[in-house]
């Protein structure tokens, strides 16, 4: 077998793009330059912080968080993003890598990539980013329109296998008291994860709640928290005041009578789901008034759906509520990076359903 030359990658890439390869558009309507300035900022510091310039010249700061939103766009563990990222012409392509032995086609490994992204974590920097590529696309006329809609979802972690001593100290706010003499089990220990129960199934990890604006189907805001967390008391964190109508979707785990005062409060028109109570079933009309709501509130599910499906799952492995955020609003943003492509490729901005 002959060695690849320049013309056989030119037409491996020209059958990639006969594919559609998502990859491409990604990369074009992304502004990955965008985020280079606060990226350096975290990842390199000011030219007069840095005492000597020896050593190994630091990673591109785009190449680096491409490479993060390639494990949040596909779920892949770092030591997978780094084979896919040697493997894949591609991941190759969408990184800016060839297949030269030179500096500039070098592929981070796994380690560095985990040390990216923890100092991201550190700097708290993922809302940051978030917040910046929203900002980007409200500027491209992808504005918060025709309402928004409220909702969340269950985020698995890997169950933690303790005694119920364990759980009873965790719960209270402590470490058993055994775990800090073995450091080594204590760090695979998620003492912030929660269970929590879903059409009688138990569930442990974290909530994902969002606000969706229901003209682009976008994720305008997100909050992370256990999973014990309910969804209503997380509900007035996410609401997004520029949205321009004023209709809020969302099932009857969200309506109150605290909630309806609430929204009423804010200019909002509740379009909450009505519920029925003990000896008190729903009338006729109140259930033609929720099947009404629900054709608009399910656009909210396709979202979470695109997430589970689409992208490879929602399941966090990193321990803790700090990672946790980090991990889901990556997950997020990737999500609102897919949904631009889609947006941009569009004749015009979709109607609400």
């Amino acid at each position: 077998m002959g060695q690849m030359g320049f013309f056989d990658v030119t037409n491996r890439y020209a059958g990639l793009d006969a594919k559609a390869d998502p990859l491409v558009k990604l990369a074009k309507v992304v502004p990955w330059e965008d985020f280079r300035p606060r990226l350096e900022a975290i990842w390199r510091g000011s030219s007069a912080e840095r005492r000597s310039k020896s050593g190994r010249t630091p990673w591109d700061a785009v190449v680096m968080v491409k490479m993060i939103v390639l494990c949040a766009l596909y779920t892949l563990s770092d030591e997978q993003v780094e084979y896919q990222a040697r493997d894949r012409l591609s991941f190759m392509r969408f990184l800016g890598l060839g297949l030269g032995l030179g500096l500039e086609d070098r592929v981070p490994d796994a380690t560095t990539v985990w040390l990216y992204r923890e100092q991201l974590v550190r700097a708290g920097a993922v809302e940051d980013l978030f917040a910046q590529f929203d900002g980007y696309l409200r500027d491209q006329g992808f504005l918060a329109m025709g309402g928004q809609m409220i909702d969340a979802s269950i985020v698995p972690v890997p169950k933690q296998r303790n005694s119920r001593e364990e759980n009873a100290a965790i719960k209270a706010g402590g470490t058993p008291k055994d775990w800090d003499d073995t450091l080594a089990r204590r760090r695979q220990k998620d003492t912030d994860a929660r269970w929590t129960k879903k059409h009688g199934k138990s569930h442990f990890g974290y909530k994902n709640h969002v606000c969706v604006d229901r003209r682009h189907k976008l994720i305008r805001r997100y909050e992370v928290t256990d999973a014990a967390v309910h969804d209503s008391q997380v509900m007035e964190v996410v609401l997004d005041d520029t949205n321009t109508a004023s209709e809020v979707w969302a099932d009857s785990a969200y309506r109150s009578a605290e909630t309806e005062e609430k929204l009423a409060d804010r200019g909002l028109r509740s379009r909450i789901h009505r519920k029925a109570h003990r000896n008190r079933p729903l009338g006729e009309h109140e259930k033609k008034g929720n099947r009404t709501r629900s054709k608009v509130r399910a656009r909210v599910e396709h979202i979470f759906g695109a997430q589970t499906n689409d992208m490879g799952g929602t399941l966090v492995r990193s321990i803790g509520l700090v990672r946790a955020k980090a991990r889901i609003g990556l997950k997020t943003l990737a999500y609102n990076m897919r949904r631009a492509v889609h947006l941009t490729g569009m004749n015009r901005a979709p109607a609400p359903a």
